[in-house]
């Protein structure tokens, strides 16, 4: 995979958008495993770029949601918005650009099939999005993230945005029979103009964190981000979860 992994040039091809500074995108495609590996590396990992391309395409796709469809409210947007940008449908577009090539991973990572886990894969594609930002600024990230999420901006589902801890509930049942609990973790502002942050818990895990207006709107913003990620899991990573649970003492 080497070769492959550093012809840059022929991935800004798949990309469509060509790179002044491709160290930028070499670090994109640098993955924890790879870097652990190469300790003598100043680039380092990815982490710090997938942190930025989450804020960035959080932005561009909450921008275009607002655009299209200005009869949704605050709520709305937002369920919407993580149903864009979820893990799975991230994975999916890279998939569909073959960007699990082009990552640079650790040895064992790599023999354990990284290249096609959900999770590596949309955080390389968060990555290359913070990446061509840094590059070419925000008209060139947004030409980038409307051309790639296109479709599934075209396809969002607006079905069901007051009952996703139903929806979270029975996918957590089918899955890992287990049950979601709900923390709030902090209250914001002033009594007149209360936020609630409230995160889904899950085997030990948190799988959401959401802001609402109420601890109802919240738990349902937290739900639904859950039951998107919960979606994607499959394979070893549910078999690994369900070791967990099945390893819990009884309450």
């Amino acid at each position: 995979m080497s070769s492959a992994a550093d012809d840059h040039e022929r991935l800004e091809e798949v990309l469509g958008y060509r790179f002044r500074e491709r160290g930028l995108l070499a670090t994109a495609l640098r993955h924890a495993s790879w870097a652990n590996e190469h300790p003598d590396d100043p680039a380092g990992d990815n982490e710090r770029l997938e942190f930025l391309g989450d804020a960035v395409l959080d932005l561009v796709v909450g921008h275009q949601l607002m655009v299209r469809f200005p009869q949704l409210r605050e709520g709305q947007l937002s369920v919407t918005r993580a149903q864009v940008v979820s893990e799975s449908g991230l994975a999916a577009i890279a998939g569909t650009l073959g960007l699990g090539e082009w990552i640079k991973l650790g040895k064992g990572e790599d023999r354990s099939g990284g290249r096609h886990k959900a999770s590596i894969l949309a955080d390389a594609f968060e990555a290359v999005v913070a990446a061509v930002y840094l590059d070419g600024g925000f008209p060139a990230v947004w030409e980038l993230v409307s051309r790639l999420l296109e479709e599934r901006l075209d396809k969002v589902e607006f079905k069901g945005f007051h009952d996703h801890k139903t929806r979270l509930q029975e996918a957590a049942q089918a899955k890992l029979k287990t049950t979601p609990d709900y923390v709030v973790v902090a209250e914001l502002g002033p009594d007149h103009d209360k936020r609630f942050i409230v995160e889904v818990v899950m085997v030990d895990k948190v799988w959401s964190r959401a802001i609402g207006r109420s601890k109802k709107e919240a738990e349902q913003l937290a739900a639904a981000e859950a039951a998107f990620r919960l979606a994607a899991v499959d394979g070893d990573e549910l078999e690994s979860l369900r070791a967990e649970l099945a390893a819990k003492p009884p309450a």
